[in-house]
């Protein structure tokens, strides 16, 4: 796998056989018998590659595949490209320095990993960082099923406008689809009971990927004149040239700096992957990084096509959400309907994989002795899909709140934490402190400080000028 060796983790880093004594040691020690006793009462690794794969690409898999689109149109391909590289390897890479960190002490808890480091602020700011970050990505998906789900029964009923019937209302809609689907989903015991779902997650993304570039073949460029507010966007900027059906290679302007915030928010997956490799069955270190290669990859590749595809159809009119784009186009359009449906499920079913990790970190701060216990676990997920439920519900607008929340915690969980636990619990009799590696891991951790501070700064200006902002984030 070449995202493997282009991170870093290659058969000669040296450390190999460490590893190994470390995951046979620690993860797996027998006793007599032969039988495995693990850290973990509530997960013993019985999941299948294939299902870690599909619970992983669809903890990868967020809504800001919509607007990846719009960050191409203002980025160009080729810068796109690079970009979108850039941020797949740095995930990767990511998700290598955790698993390294968890094999050195074998532990395969984010929070644990964090008191390991800190001892108990590591803890806790692990689990609140992770909490706050998956509560607004639960967030951003169910205020999706609220406004676009009416929209979707009122075109399938033949209804022009909103007749006001309960059915049409967002705020019951999310009120059944939690209780029917992500509850239900979410009280499971072990996470990997999810492949199946995330597995057809994935497939109504991959139907929303076919009609994206199907349309691209059926849309002309430029646009009839009889589709009144989508000819008069492409005028905007085509500003009296004729070059507007031409795909820019490379493109800088006032937008273009969002699109590495938007970039990394898509690829935000690293509360779920220490749960997902506490479930892998036979896990070793080897077998977690090869599931999340494979799953960076998947979901690099879908990325990219999608962008590719959306941008090639619309080129500079595209906007920050692409299906209300195909939406300005033909609002009857059954195939787009189909697929706002589709994603609709997709992003429904996501909902229980993103629960798992807070409820984990609650676990982990409020009962970290205690065994597990159904009254308990099903408490925590009823409480917690209310709780996300109230937000949806009475916030008329929090995309400022979770683009505050987004500019925190995403640079968080993918650079500064990995990258700073991996300096401190990696022993400096295995690694010194100016080892390439732990050089290498500080550099990364700095790397996820200036993001943080390049997004806030853009959040504020957003405020102080009142822009809006260019898309959502994972």
């Amino acid at each position: 796998m070449e995202l493997q060796k282009m991170n870093g983790h290659s058969r000669d880093d040296g450390f190999d056989g460490l590893e190994s004594m470390a995951e046979r040691d620690e993860f797996l020690p027998h006793k007599g018998g032969g039988r495995k006793e693990t850290h973990f009462t509530d997960f013993e690794g019985k999941t299948s590659f294939g299902m870690s794969i599909f619970n992983l690409s669809n903890a990868i898999m967020g809504s800001g595949i919509l607007g990846l689109a719009f960050a191409m149109s203002n980025t160009g391909i080729i810068l796109f490209l690079i970009l979108l590289l850039f941020i797949a390897i740095l995930s990767a890479y990511s998700i290598h320095l955790l698993l390294r960190s968890a094999g050195v002490v074998g532990i395969r808890a984010y929070e644990q990993l964090g008191n390991r480091a800190f001892g108990g602020p590591g803890k806790l700011l692990a689990a609140c960082i992770i909490t706050v970050h998956n509560i607004g990505a639960m967030s951003s998906y169910l205020f999706i099923v609220k406004s676009e789900l009416p929209l979707v029964i009122q075109a399938f009923l033949g209804k022009y406008e909103n007749t006001g019937e309960w059915f049409l209302e967002g705020n019951y809609l999310i009120i059944i689809v939690s209780a029917a689907i992500i509850l239900p989903l979410a009280v499971m015991k072990q996470l990997g009971y999810l492949g199946y779902t995330s597995g057809f997650s994935l497939s109504c993304m991959v139907f929303f990927l076919i009609s994206v570039i199907y349309k691209k073949f059926n849309i002309p460029c430029p646009l009839p004149a009889k589709h009144v507010n989508m000819t008069e966007i492409a005028k905007d900027f085509t500003n009296g040239t004729d070059d507007f059906c031409e795909p820019k290679m490379f493109t800088i302007n006032s937008q273009t700096a969002y699109t590495i915030p938007i970039l990394a928010f898509a690829f935000v997956c690293h509360p779920e992957v220490l749960p997902i490799y506490t479930e892998l069955r036979n896990a070793t270190k080897k077998r977690m990084q090869t599931v999340a290669n494979i799953s960076v990859l998947a979901m690099f590749t879908m990325y990219l096509l999608t962008a590719l595809f959306g941008y090639l159809t619309f080129h500079g009119a595209v906007e920050s959400e692409l299906l209300h784009t195909y939406s300005q186009v033909d609002p009857l359009d059954t195939l787009i309907l189909c697929v706002r449906l589709a994603v609709l499920v997709a992003v429904t079913l996501t909902v229980p994989v993103v629960l798992f990790p807070i409820r984990r970190a609650i676990m982990q701060i409020l009962f970290p002795d205690k065994p597990f216990h159904w009254v308990r676990h099903i408490c925590i997920a009823i409480c917690l899909i209310a709780i996300v439920n109230l937000l949806v519900i009475f916030v008329p607008s929090i995309r400022d709140i979770f683009g505050l929340i987004g500019a925190t915690s995403a640079p968080s969980l993918i650079f500064i934490l990995p990258g700073i636990f991996y300096i401190r619990i990696v022993p400096e009799e295995q690694e010194p402190l100016l080892s390439r590696p732990k050089i290498q891991a500080a550099c990364f951790a700095a790397l996820g400080f200036i993001f943080m501070v390049m997004s806030l700064s853009f959040i504020v200006i957003d405020w102080v000028t009142g822009e809006a902002r260019s898309g959502s984030g994972h």
